[in-house]
């Protein structure tokens, strides 16, 4: 090839690197650029092993049954996609139900602040948020209510991003985050005015532990409200096509393993709490959650490519290209549990907990 069809050539290529990483970016704009994707915490030549490390623990069965084994199981996942996670989809690790003529971002939003509407705070009031992430919910939350937000969250690199959020977005005066373990939090009891949890109890390997946790840590009279993730009443443990999915969920959003939505509201109780309201927000008339993700393939795809180059330059992490591949095939379970029917990330339960406690028998 002559040198001006070289530099034809090497000037498209970089073109179209240029186009992937600055113009087309990240799903949400904000936060990460596809150049700076890591493994969080983990240095950049574990990550691959890392990625080996957490499959491991779905090859060892017994290993989900013991609940000090999961902090660490569910901090190595959110060190490798917590980056992915914020490049491609936002800084709120959820979904919610699409809604006509509005955005993805303002039917994020609308999600979030129907949550902190549901525990009738008020500006001034001390709320919980568990297992916070890079703190989209609680920045969203803290903007509507004016409440003073506590984030929780295991992962220290996550720590860091939700902080370096809050200040960007200048509520880190009404925004505090923790790093910690929401089985056993560092609050004292009777600290918070309400509480809320936005899908982040499913990777709690005994929902009874982290439902104790809040409410311990809640006034008496407050309230707490969860979106869970369940299977729902159209599930069938003896359909091979079912256990399929719920399994690739499980496995690739680092669950112990999913509940059933009728096992919720009995664990609330078994620690106290009064349930106010319990419902399924993905169901009817709520429009899908799960489009999103069907409309994001070509972005998947496109990402992809991204992700894959980057990595064989030396850019992004060894490992990376598996770690979104994984991602990749979850989102198609995920589609799958919201097309059937037999799964729901929105399984919403609003709780109270009592002024006086229950008597012991």
């Amino acid at each position: 090839m002559d040198p001006f069809g070289l530099f034809c050539t090497g000037a498209l290529l970089a073109c179209g690197l240029y186009w992937f990483v600055c113009l087309l970016g990240p799903a949400e704009q904000k936060g990460k650029r596809a150049v700076d994707l890591s493994g969080g915490s983990i240095s950049a030549e574990k990550v691959q092993d890392n990625y080996k490390q957490y499959w491991s623990f779905f090859r060892q069965p017994k290993e989900i049954e013991t609940a000090e084994k999961v902090p660490d199981f569910v901090d190595t996942f959110y060190n490798l996609v917590t980056d992915i996670y914020e490049w491609g989809w936002g800084q709120s690790f959820h979904f919610s139900p699409s809604i006509r003529g509005k955005s993805h971002r303002d039917a994020t939003r609308l999600h979030e602040e129907m949550a902190v509407d549901l525990i009738e705070v008020k500006p001034g009031d001390r709320v919980l948020d568990v297992g916070c992430g890079v703190g989209g919910p609680m920045r969203a939350i803290a903007a509507h209510s004016r409440a003073n937000v506590v984030g929780i969250t295991i992962n220290e690199y996550q720590v860091n991003r939700a902080r370096l959020h809050n200040k960007k977005a200048g509520l880190d005066s009404l925004c505090e985050v923790v790093c910690g373990n929401f089985l056993e939090m560092p609050f004292k009891d009777n600290t918070f005015d309400g509480a809320y949890s936005i899908e982040a109890t499913c990777h709690a390997p005994k929902l009874e532990e982290v439902y104790a946790e809040v409410f311990r840590v809640l006034k008496p009279g407050s309230l707490y409200v969860s979106y869970e993730w369940v299977t729902t009443d159209k599930y069938r443990g003896d359909n091979p096509e079912h256990v399929e999915v719920i399994q690739g969920i499980e496995r690739g959003d680092a669950l112990p393993g999913l509940r059933n939505y009728k096992d919720i509201a009995e664990v609330a109780k078994k620690v106290g709490f009064e349930v106010v309201k319990e419902k399924d927000l993905a169901k009817p008339p709520a429009l899908p959650w799960w489009t999103r993700l069907k409309m994001g393939r070509i972005a998947y795809w496109r990402n992809h490519i991204l992700v894959t180059v980057l990595a064989a330059i030396g850019i992004a992490p060894k490992g990376t290209v598996d770690v979104h591949d994984m991602l990749f095939k979850t989102a198609d379970y995920l589609t799958r549990g919201g097309d059937s029917g037999i799964f729901s990330p929105m399984h919403m339960i609003l709780l109270r907990k009592p002024q006086v406690p229950p008597t012991q028998s």
